[in-house]
């Protein structure tokens, strides 16, 4: 059994009976059939006069001969066999044409479509040739001799020659829309799957922005919060033996809650004005777009966050917080100090800050040491904390800890390319220490 160009096509649109895709194909099929049939049992009853035989046997002959062509679709091959077999009957005219357009428009290799339109033709070409040599001989046809050679490969070609090319024409044109329809669906399977992974590069965009205000928050709102809590237990305690420095502290409290309040509200206004626009880079060319939608839109949502933000000459302002605190703090810079990319700024002020922090709500009142250091390709940092004294009236104020602050950091200095190391160190103290590339 062959499949053709047209079975392929028809199998788009329905199913017909037995063998055929379609019922429009099998009446098509069949009334090809009964013409066939018709006129092959015509033509067997002058063979059967013409041989000397029952002429009702020509004619049942002819009919079987001719209805065999219902079944072109299935077997090409077997139709045109037969169609060669019944050509010295002089039958069979149609079931050759037919028979041959459909053996060239199917998916036969083409040295077997080359044998048999090969064997039709000389077979088309010795019938002919005989045919018209006998008329010539008996005074039927008034022609010279020249004639029955021309006539018979004038025919021959014109009944082989036109099917052929037709059914290979029209083979390669449903071929080749095979091909397109292939291509398309293989496109429209790859539309799917670039849009299935922007919407997952949209939704890790949206995760890694999260992320990315979490650890913001984290870092405006712990340190400054654990800075005011100190302060408050330390105004607590000198509030009735030193009034003088319990006024202090306070105002300390209070400047401590308005640089929280104008971090948060600057971070929170960056929040509101780039959230539509964020949400609209980072989902809506997503669907459109595909996977370098989803990268520039997460590099703009990034970049937008990353635009504001504290800055390493306000370490020293930041290690003097500290002190006001209560804490002994040794701030030593090596190095010539330059100037930095803005998110490695950043991120050495976070990693500072969050240690800081750390000694505040884990360690109150250990002296601490922040080294920072300015290298040719590189900016490394350091805070290390003593051990904590047994009693320190800080440690009355009792910090809440997230457990999220080393995570932060690391994640912070990792994303940037650096290295991030924590522990504890040998004398019963914390060291933090991390290094950025300076690129």
């Amino acid at each position: 059994m062959t499949t053709t160009g047209e079975e392929r096509a028809e199998a788009r649109t329905g199913a017909g009976p037995w063998w055929w895709d379609r019922w429009r194909s099998a009446v098509l099929d069949v009334g090809l059939a009964v013409v066939s049939a018709l006129e092959c049992g015509v033509e067997g009853f002058d063979f059967a006069g013409d041989a000397g035989v029952p002429r009702l046997a020509g004619v049942l002959f002819g009919v079987l001969a001719g209805s065999v062509l219902v079944l072109r679709r299935r077997w090409p091959i077997a139709v045109v066999l037969v169609s060669i077999a019944v050509m010295p009957a002089q039958m069979g005219f149609l079931m050759v044409v037919v028979g041959l357009y459909t053996l060239a428009a199917s998916e036969l290799p083409r040295r077997i479509i080359a044998a048999l339109a090969g064997m039709a033709q000389v077979g088309m070409l010795i019938v002919t040739f005989v045919w018209l040599r006998q008329g010539v001989a008996q005074g039927e046809l008034e022609f010279g001799d020249w004639f029955v050679p021309f006539g018979a490969i004038t025919t021959s070609l014109g009944f082989t020659a036109p099917p052929l090319l037709l059914g290979l024409y029209v083979g390669a044109r449903r071929r080749l829309m095979e091909s397109l329809r292939e291509r398309a669906d293989s496109l429209e399977r790859e539309l799917q799957l670039l849009a299935e992974r922007a919407e997952e590069r949209a939704e890790w965009a949206r995760g890694e922005e999260r992320t990315r205000i979490a650890r913001e928050m984290h870092d405006v709102v712990a340190h400054r919060v654990s800075l005011m809590v100190v302060h408050a237990a330390a105004l607590q305690a000198v509030a009735r033996k030193d009034p003088e420095k319990a006024v202090k502290n306070a105002a300390l409290v209070g400047d401590m809650g308005r640089q929280a309040l104008t971090e948060l509200r600057e971070m929170l206004g960056v929040l509101r004005s780039g959230d539509g626009v964020a949400e609209r880079r980072a989902v809506v060319p997503l669907a459109a777009v595909g996977v370098a939608a989803a990268e520039a839109a997460s590099r703009v949502v990034a970049d937008e966050g990353a635009a504001e933000g504290p800055c390493l000459s306000e370490l020293e302002e930041l290690v003097g917080q500290s002190a006001a605190a209560g804490m002994t703090v040794d701030l030593s810079v090596e190095g010539e100090v330059r100037p930095y990319a803005r998110e490695v700024e950043q991120t050495a002020y976070r990693v500072v800050q969050e240690a800081l922090t750390n000694v505040h709500k884990h360690a109150a009142g250990a002296k601490t040491y922040v080294r920072l250091a300015h290298r040719v390709s590189e900016i490394a940092m350091q805070v290390e904390n003593e051990p904590p004294p047994e009693v320190s009236s800080a440690s009355s104020a009792r910090l809440p800890s997230g457990g999220n602050g080393l995570v932060g950091m690391k994640e912070r200095v990792a994303a940037l390319g650096g290295v991030f190391v924590s522990g504890p160190t040998d004398a019963g103290g914390f060291r933090v220490s991390a290094v950025i590339p300076a690129g």
